[in-house]
């Protein structure tokens, strides 16, 4: 899997040859699966069927039961994911702010942890 570096910002990194380029390594599935969660779904113009349920399954009301599962199925649909080995979510209902605080996964290349999702 080769997969390029996002910088900082979360565009991705041009200007440095190879070394802006994930290849076998398990944070390349670490961003593939970021990058996912951060697509909603109808966004991307070639497949609207694509991305993540946010506004009905995840934000929206009485999500309580479809939430967490909706982001697992959606980390464990990303090429190079084997299964989720540790996993915490929280909603703030007085912030209204909901976060993935803990992703971490058994990728095909080894252990990777997907920084934190926060809504």
């Amino acid at each position: 899997m080769k997969y390029r570096k996002l910088d900082a910002s979360g565009d991705y990194q041009f200007g440095n040859g190879g070394a802006d380029f994930w290849k076998d390594q398990p944070e390349a599935v670490a961003q593939a699966v970021q990058t996912r969660l951060f697509l909603f779904l109808g966004e991307w113009f070639l497949d609207s069927r694509e991305g993540m349920t946010w506004k009905t399954e995840v934000l929206g009301v009485r999500t309580a039961n479809t939430r967490d599962p909706a982001i697992r199925r959606r980390v464990l649909g990303t090429t190079g994911v084997k299964a989720i080995t540790a996993y915490s979510s929280n909603l703030n209902r007085d912030t209204r702010a909901f976060s993935v605080d803990t992703l971490t996964l058994d990728t095909v290349y080894g252990a990777a942890t997907v920084p934190g999702v926060n809504f």
